[in-house]
């Protein structure tokens, strides 16, 4: 690691920040996949607040990208504590690489780290968008050059349907990130947040009742989903979750939550139980807020 490069991201952070930064860096350094490590976002620029997320930028040599993504939240969880695996985020741009979100717990409170995994090969396009500042660089040159098979994963990644423990985690995901709007008073983001947790409660319905929908959206799912008991309660809870304030308050958040969650107790059970000790994690952090 380098100390220098480190000591410029620590002249422009707060504290609690920078403790989990240093932290990080040590942990995803020290996968010999990894290529080089930059921040982006707040922690570059110098605006970072209490609530700030980390901002990484992982450059991966090529022929470990696969290898590196597989390995990639059990690295989180067993060495930083990560409640729940990576939410396969879907609100950053498409750069060439794949972003991942976790909640890691720190000094008391709980913190989103963002990792955008990127091929080396196509790091420096990265870089251009992004402003991102340099934290690691390992010895040597980088392996491989981009491939085929690189361009399909990534490619099928973004275009594969989420599981509904994923729409779940996305779920929880999004709920920590609508907390910290509210705190900040962003209210434009908080309503488009809340549509996208909206969006993903649709989302686990449909792949729960109606896996093989051939209908885009929030179309039809009267006619999909309401043909049977749980589809009907199901859709009632979709009613209840969208009746809500569009622009929330930290009451509507947790309404909003609670919500969800009974929806995914009773659409798929399997996969709440399956997150069940992060969940009850997750509300004891949110309280904390």
């Amino acid at each position: 690691m380098s100390t220098h490069l480190l000591d410029d991201v620590a002249a422009v952070n707060l504290p609690r920040q920078f403790g989990l930064l240093q932290k990080a860096i040590g942990v995803i350094s020290r996968s010999q996949a990894v290529h080089s490590l930059h921040v982006r976002g707040s922690l570059a620029a110098g605006t970072a607040d209490r609530l700030s997320d980390l901002d990484f930028i992982v450059a991966v040599h090529d022929p470990s990208f696969g290898p590196f993504l597989r390995i990639i939240d059990t690295l989180m969880s067993t060495e930083l504590g990560a409640l729940l695996p990576g939410w396969r985020d879907t609100i950053v741009a498409r750069m060439g690489g794949l972003g991942y979100v976790f909640l890691v717990p720190h000094e008391g409170a709980l913190h989103q780290i963002d990792l955008y995994a990127v091929p080396v090969s196509r790091l420096d396009t990265v870089l251009a968008r992004t402003k991102a500042m340099p934290v690691y660089q390992a010895e040597g040159e980088h392996r491989g050059r981009n491939s085929q098979q690189v361009d399909w994963l990534i490619n099928s990644t973004l275009d594969r349907p989420c599981t509904a423990q994923e729409l779940l985690v996305e779920i929880l995901v999004l709920g920590h990130m609508i907390d910290k709007r509210i705190a900040r008073g962003q209210r434009y983001v908080a309503y488009a947040e809340m549509f996208a947790l909206h969006t993903a409660a649709k989302n686990l319905i449909k792949t729960a009742l109606a896996p093989g929908s051939a209908f885009y959206g929030w179309y039809h799912l009267v006619e999909e989903i309401g043909a049977t008991p749980i589809g009907r309660q199901c859709l009632a809870d979709l009613d209840r979750l969208i009746s809500g304030q569009p622009v929330p308050d930290a009451y509507d958040l947790t309404a909003a939550l609670t919500i969800t969650l009974e929806l995914g107790e009773r659409a798929v059970p399997e996969a709440v139980a399956a997150l069940r000790p992060a969940i009850t994690a997750y509300w004891h952090y949110l309280e904390q807020m």
